[in-house]
């Protein structure tokens, strides 16, 4: 017999079709048989070892998050619930252009320090890989869920070029070719960059399009957090447009807000954009997390000159008072491009986590909060955590728009990102929270988007970004990546006041057939394995 039949479940199967009522069976990992109205047509329902009983919940493909920072987390926490019990079966890791693959010795320490906010520090990993091949087999060692990866644009020109504000040659813009080729050719599925990152934030469009090209030829995508989020929005979304139109490369931007002030009211005017763009003929996606605040560090609010030549030349230069002034009037008079090109307000940047102990008061309160208590000006404040916390310091940055986010999720090329850092006392609830709360609030709550909708949303349009022949869906053959939850209960637990609360209403959830959510609690498997790119779809 079959390993396990799950009896009388809502099918939603992920094509954006009405649900329908049905037995399915699995088996060696993979959906080997689904009987639709079994009980109502009165046929020989099918039998298994074991059997599940889904009266009253959806069944729907595992959720994809198209924007994950769990590089590091898989590695560290076998559990890895903030995750799994989202019902999240598929991962895209190696986002915002900064990494752990490829480096050499120099570059991974560089890298580690530039991301110690969204990653941790390392310190508790063993680092046995170098290259994007050895990263993969280190995840195929077993992990919580799935993992795919794009090739960080930053750590490769870290690599090629260094961490300077500078042109590449020609002898290391072939460099950076090749490490992208190989890349590629070890997997990957694409190539992120952190356009208001360092050292990314350096190339030109004409670099970026030489490497995109690259890209195309294994038939990847190009995944940037573009150079503005903020003042020059658009004009940064259509710079990428145009980028990708040029090296022939397919488009998938990344945590895609209008954010700040000056972008109030504007989504209809970044669609109108990509509607134009796709009935040209571009092959662009887009993700987005349903909230509207953002998450980062506080060192990447600084001006890229401050952060020209790494993390240690940074720490120096806001070591120094004369140019510790000029990096404030920077952030406060001018508008960094590190700030999207907004002056700071300091009321709206939360601290959400610290790597040194002493600073956990900090924690919770916005710099403007912090400085006013302390009696200081919020560049002291903020200067002391920076240089204290070795630019470790994460934030949450309350800038957005609901009306914004909400009209950008109903998009036809939508997809969904949590763009998740999971490390910091208190970071922000989407890391624990995106796609219940898709489910539960934007769903059942508002109406922004039918079930049908949502579920293809999350699931078979990223897969049909990442190429994957065999997820996304639920047919027979494919993979048995599922998510079992009550749609009238599904929510996120997580909260800006308790972010690491998981959610309510998802009972099961299944990796390659293996249960690693059962009766809402984690289960010891670890099911989940590298997914590399597919030749053989192309």
């Amino acid at each position: 017999m079959e390993d396990l039949v799950i009896r009388d479940a809502d099918v939603v199967d992920g094509s954006g079709a009405p649900s329908y009522r049905a037995d399915v069976v699995v088996d060696g990992g993979r959906i080997v048989s689904i009987v639709k109205e079994a009980a109502a047509a009165g046929c020989q329902r099918p039998r298994a070892v074991r059997e599940l009983d889904a009266e009253g919940l959806v069944l729907s493909p595992g959720f994809i998050d198209m924007h994950a920072h769990s590089d590091l987390a898989l590695l560290r926490d076998p559990d890895h619930s903030a995750k799994a019990a989202q019902g999240v079966t598929l991962e895209v890791l190696g986002q915002d252009g900064l990494s752990y693959a490829p480096v050499d010795d120099r570059t991974l320490a560089e890298v580690r320090r530039a991301i110690t906010g969204w990653n941790g520090s390392g310190d508790d990993i063993d680092f046995d890989w170098r290259s994007v091949g050895e990263y993969l087999d280190r995840l195929d060692r077993g992990i919580a869920v799935n993992a795919a990866y794009l090739i960080p644009q930053g750590t490769v020109r870290a690599l090629a070029v260094g961490w300077e504000d500078r042109a590449a040659t020609p002898a290391e813009l072939d460099h950076m070719r090749r490490l992208v080729a190989e890349g590629m050719a070890q997997g990957a599925v694409g190539l992120s960059s952190g356009l208001t990152y360092t050292p990314g934030m350096y190339a030109p469009d004409a670099e970026l399009t030489e490497l995109c090209r690259v890209v195309a030829e294994y038939g990847g995508y190009y995944c940037p957090h573009h150079r503005s989020y903020g003042a020059g929005a658009l004009e940064a979304y259509a710079e990428m447009v145009d980028l990708a139109r040029e090296a022939d490369c397919s488009l998938h931007l990344a945590h895609a807000t209008m954010n700040f002030g000056v972008n109030k009211g504007r989504a209809p005017e970044l669609l109108a954009l990509l509607d134009e763009a796709l009935a040209a003929g571009a092959d662009i996606t887009l993700d987005t997390y349903p909230y509207t605040p953002g998450s980062t560090t506080l060192a990447a609010m600084l001006p890229s000159w401050a952060n020209e030549g790494g993390p240690a030349a940074a720490l120096a230069r806001l070591t120094d008072d004369g140019t510790s002034e000029r990096i404030r009037h920077h952030l406060e008079a001018v508008g960094s491009d590190g700030c999207h090109g907004v002056p700071i307000e300091w009321d709206t940047i939360e601290i959400s986590g610290v790597t040194d102990p002493a600073l956990t008061d900090f924690v919770g309160r916005t710099v403007q909060e912090s400085a006013d208590a302390r009696g200081e000006s919020p560049w002291t404040t903020a200067r002391h955590l920076l240089v204290t916390d070795r630019l470790g310091t994460t934030i949450l940055q309350h800038v957005g728009h609901e009306e914004n986010v909400r009209t950008i999720m109903r998009h036809r090329v939508h997809t969904g990102g949590s763009d998740g850092i999971l490390q910091g006392t208190k970071p922000h609830p989407r890391a624990y929270g995106t796609f219940p709360h898709y489910l539960g609030h934007y769903v059942r709550e508002l109406g922004v988007l039918t079930l049908e909708e949502c579920v293809a949303h999350l699931t078979s349009r990223p897969a049909a970004r990442l190429r994957l022949p065999d997820r996304g869906l639920v047919r027979e053959g494919y993979r048995a990546d599922v998510v079992l939850f009550d749609p009238l209960t599904v929510a996120a637990g997580s909260t800006f006041e308790n972010p690491r609360r998981l959610p309510t209403g998802i009972p099961h959830v299944l990796i390659n057939g293996r249960f690693v959510i059962e009766n809402g609690r984690r289960t010891d498997e670890l099911a989940g394995r590298a997914i590399r790119r597919a030749p053989q779809c192309f």
